[in-house]
């Protein structure tokens, strides 16, 4: 069957419910037995399959949340259809102890709702996508569910879908128990870079110029942290519509402006500028720039382009696709309100080509979407490629930010410069404990292919990882204590107690090693 990403627990009296989405169900099981609770939807699941037949890219891969009696599924689906029409990614909501539909959410609007003035010439009633693929947040308290909505069908041109495109890539506030929207806030309009909210957004109480704030916390791929009330939706620092590059592909509109947090800032490279440029040596930085002139370049949010034969092939997008932050999320210390967030610093490239009409209706379709490889074996921009930024939340200043990794100190062509680390551009999940910061390097690739050109060594590449796990200083991003594994880490490691003695656990593995759980014990 298809992979999930995790399951919901959920308890009353003796009644203990594991939920976990598998293929195209939701099933409900006996937290002491595992076996399935027969009572729950049609002999222990209920049918996920809500939307016609003929829609059949779904891959329903998402992680349940419990909410007082509501459980609240989203999916994981394709944003790359071949057509314009495409199934939406509604989020749906059912009782947890029978399994009956309680509520959905059109996360594109449809006749009568609020948000279809967003989509030129109905635009809304035949695009898809938009789903919840992140994990959902909520706060059992206020009732209510965080749904960080992803992009509309096609997320590399939108000249099919003119408009602001709500709910795309928005944070949506929804009530738990009948699904009725309260807030929302849309983080990029008219979404053409695959920035999809990739993390759960992060529920913290802050204090800001002495003003206590139930806050929610959105990072995102293009290195923001959106900071919002949760309760209200108001942002904690202001946000800024400006002005951004404009589209010169026939038949697309982009937004005139799109959101820029005032604070705090980015916590990775944003714009692919000369100024980004690695600059190790003349030599490489003339070559870089010789790369560079391929290629349509430009700050934060510059359209895709079109790759022409015998001219630029598209345009650099950095952050690209999988970030700045990405699907490892950040950690929050609740005593410090400090947030840790790993990210990254990894081109790619944005490119589309003319749609074959005889297999498409879409005036164009995405190009190749590869990473893009720097002179001689190392990345196009400046380092850190992998870092973690601890970040003041009651403050939104940055107080550290160190690599996470080693990365190319040995490539021959800078090996004589001794650097330090230039950090690695896998995706890692933190886990804190009351001093420490336990991250690793992510999973590795272990060939080349797919996005990964093959003038690109593997290990620059995006999601390269490595075997190292390392126990950081929270203070400062001093290294306390690192081993190395046998594969790359694949999950958020997680503590807990034992016989009066605390663990950590990570889940390693790759292409060549076998999934495992790896546990570490700690000393005083």
């Amino acid at each position: 069957g298809a992979p999930t990403r995790g399951v919901a627990y959920w308890s009353e009296g003796e009644d203990r419910r594991i939920l976990v989405q598998r293929g195209t169900y939701l099933y409900a099981l006996n937290a002491d037995t595992g076996e399935s609770i027969l009572s729950f939807g049609n002999q222990g699941r209920t049918d996920l399959q809500l939307m016609p037949a003929e829609f059949e890219r779904y891959r329903w891969g998402g992680a349940p949340v419990v909410v007082r009696d509501v459980v609240i599924v989203g999916q994981s689906m394709s944003d790359t259809f071949s057509n314009k029409e495409a199934a939406r990614g509604d989020v749906h909501a059912f009782d947890v102890r029978t399994g009956e539909l309680r509520w959905t959410y059109n996360t594109i609007p449809q006749e009568g709702q609020f948000g279809t003035a967003t989509w030129q010439d109905r635009s809304w009633s035949y695009t898809g996508h938009a789903p919840v693929w992140a994990l959902f947040s909520a706060d059992e308290e206020l009732g209510m569910v965080y749904m960080p909505i992803s992009s509309a069908t096609n997320d590399m041109y939108g000249g099919h879908r003119i408009g602001d495109n709500l709910f795309s890539q928005s944070l949506v506030a929804v009530d738990a128990e009948t699904g009725d929207r309260i807030w929302h806030y849309q983080m990029v309009h008219h979404g053409l870079w695959d920035y999809d909210p990739p993390a759960a957004p992060i529920l913290m109480d802050i204090t800001v110029d002495g003003e206590e704030i139930k806050a929610i916390t959105q990072i995102t791929k293009q290195a923001f942290a959106f900071v919002f009330n949760r309760e209200t939706g108001e942002p904690v620092w202001e946000i800024e519509e400006r002005q951004v590059a404009q589209s010169d592909v026939p038949g697309e509109v982009t937004s005139p402006t799109q959101p820029f947090p005032t604070n705090p800032a980015p916590f990775d490279t944003q714009g692919a500028t000369v100024d980004n440029l690695i600059d190790f040596t003349p030599e490489l930085r003339a070559e870089a720039l010789e790369i560079f002139e391929n290629y349509v370049t430009g700050p934060l949010f510059t359209p895709p382009s079109i790759a022409v034969e015998g001219g630029t092939q598209g345009t650099i997008q950095l952050p690209g696709s999988q970030g700045g932050a990405d699907v490892q999320g950040a950690a929050f210390d609740p005593d410090t309100g400090i947030l840790y967030v790993p990210s990254i610093t990894s081109p790619f490239v944005a490119d589309i080509l003319p749609g074959d009409p005889e297999v498409t209706n879409l005036t164009y379709v995405k190009g190749s979407r590869r990473w893009v490889a720097g002179p001689q074996g190392l990345p196009l921009f400046k380092p850190p490629y992998g870092r973690v930024t601890a970040i003041d939340m009651n403050t939104g200043e940055h107080l550290w930010m160190v690599p996470n990794g080693v990365g190319p100190v040995d490539n021959p062509a800078i090996a004589h410069l001794e650097l330090d680390k230039l950090g690695v551009p896998g995706r890692p999940s933190p886990l804190l404990t009351k001093s420490l910061l336990f991250m690793g390097e992510g999973q590795t690739n272990q060939r080349p292919g797919g996005r990964i050109p093959f003038d690109m060594p593997v290990e620059i590449a995006t999601n390269s990882g490595g075997f190292m796990f390392r126990a950081y200083d929270k203070t400062n991003g001093d290294v306390i204590w690192e081993t190395e594994l046998e594969a790359g880490t694949t999950g958020a490691p997680i503590t807990y107690t034992h016989d009066g003695e605390q663990f950590i656990m990570v889940a390693i593995g790759d292409r060549v090693h076998s999934p495992e759980f790896v546990a570490f014990k700690l000393q005083d």
